[in-house]
This record gives structure tokens, C-alpha cells and sequence, in this order.
């Protein structure tokens, strides 16, 4: 057997996710299905993570076995986009692995970004790539409330009442929040996510530059660690799992 690992992007409002699921399409099975198709076997593939319904990704990571020995990666590279483009997913490439790479296990760290859209006017381009915010948000407040939450701690009040994950303890590397025209960018650093995680952070980093929240109140929910002191997570527009580090 064959191990590749694959880079592919794809718009999430198309799915309900990564995961194949009982109702709905999914991004693992449609590659799956394509790749199967061009090398006439069975082929699974193994994502570097899940990403839930609606959620995008610039460069998400997987892995397959192939029986067969891939000679022109690019021709292959083609066919399949043929296919995959339009039903909103690329491949950008597939490199070979040895045996031992694992899409999801090898992970050192995962970046993820979220796109706010901060002005009175609502999208048209960006429609479904982006949470619209009318009101004008202190991003300095945000800054100082996401400096809280880098380094290791107990991420209960972020994490989905659904979320499987054996710990809640999670160490963020690194959080940053730039402001580019009407845009606030944030990009969210770790080797591991909890479910709704990203979300539930950049919900309560809203409250906070809306001023409805103190930077006090913020604190105190973070160490409440207690879902039921976050706030409404951002919805799933904005979020991109942006790349896989080896």
C-alpha cells in the first residue's frame, strides 16, 4: 500500500461538515467517493480534524492508502478537481507519505481563522464567508480579553455540550486580531481544538468589543468554566480552518 496525504479547500455552506454523517453531504464522502472512482478501489480517507456544517477550509489535511502507486500526480490532480470544483471543493495537491504519517495523529498544530465583517452595510460578495457586525467593535478591548485565554487552561466555558474531547484543558499558542478595511481578523493557534471552541471564543470577544461585556465579566466567564457563561457563539460563516502544521 500507498500513503498520500492531500491538501484540499472547500466552501462548507455546501455540507454538513467534514464527517461523513447519516443525513446530508459531507466533504470526506464525496472525496472519497471521487477518489475510489479514479483508482477503481475502495479508497478511505482520514481527516486532520473535523470541520461542522457550514464551516470553510483554506487548506484542510487528509490522508488515503492506495493499492496503486500514483505515477502523474498532477494529471490525477486534474481529473479529480474536474469532478470535485463543482460541488465547491479543490485539491491544491497530493504528496506521498510514508507509513507513518496519520493526517490527524502526526498534527503539531492547528490554525484557524475567523473573518468579521464590521460595518452597516451587509455583504454581497462575501455572503456566507463572513459574520456581519453593524456595530463598530473596540478591537484593543478584544485584544486584551484574547491575551487571557493564550496558554494552558481548563476551556469548559467554550467547549459544545456535544463535544467528545476525554479534557477540556487546551494550550493556545497564540491568538491575533488585525484589522484589515471593515474586516477584524482573528487566527486562533493550537495543537488541538475543542468542539465550537473558535466560535464560542470569538462570541465572547463580540460581547466584549460591543462593550456589553467588561473586561472583568470576560474574565469571569472564561474561569467559570461553565458553558452556560458564554455567550452565543459566532455562526459558522466566518470560520476557517486555515492550515495543518507538521
Amino acid at each position: 500500500m500507498f500513503r498520500y496525504q492531500v491538501l484540499l479547500e472547500y466552501d462548507g455552506k455546501s455540507f454538513v461538515g467534514w464527517q461523513i454523517q447519516k443525513k446530508g453531504k459531507s466533504v470526506q464522502e464525496i472525496v472519497q467517493l471521487e477518489l475510489s472512482r479514479l483508482f477503481k478501489n475502495k479508497i478511505t480517507i482520514y481527516g486532520s480534524g473535523r470541520t461542522d456544517k457550514g464551516v470553510h477550509a483554506i487548506e484542510q489535511s487528509a490522508h488515503f492508502d492506495n493499492r496503486i502507486k500514483i505515477l502523474d500526480i498532477k494529471k490525477k490532480i486534474k481529473s479529480l478537481n474536474f469532478f470535485l470544483n463543482p460541488k465547491n471543493i479543490s485539491i491544491l495537491n497530493i504528496k506521498k507519505k510514508n507509513s507513518n504519517f496519520h493526517a490527524r495523529y502526526s498534527t503539531k498544530e492547528r490554525i484557524y481563522k475567523y473573518i468579521i465583517l464590521n460595518r452597516a452595510s451587509p455583504p454581497s460578495i462575501d455572503k456566507s464567508k463572513v459574520w456581519h457586525i453593524r456595530k463598530k467593535l473596540n478591537i484593543k478591548l478584544m485584544k486584551r480579553g484574547a491575551k487571557k485565554l493564550i496558554g494552558t487552561h481548563d476551556f469548559s466555558t467554550f467547549r459544545a455540550s456535544n463535544c467528545y474531547s476525554k479534557s477540556p484543558i487546551r494550550t493556545m499558542k497564540k491568538i491575533t486580531i488585525k484589522k484589515s478595511k471593515d474586516k477584524i481578523i482573528f487566527h486562533f493557534r493550537s495543537k488541538s481544538f475543542l468542539r465550537n471552541q473558535v466560535r464560542s471564543m470569538v462570541g465572547c470577544l463580540k460581547l466584549l468589543g460591543e462593550e456589553k461585556w467588561s473586561l472583568e465579566e470576560f474574565k469571569s466567564a472564561f474561569k467559570a468554566k461553565n458553558r452556560s457563561s458564554c455567550a452565543p457563539p459566532a455562526i459558522s460563516d466566518g470560520l476557517y480552518l486555515e492550515k495543518i502544521i507538521y
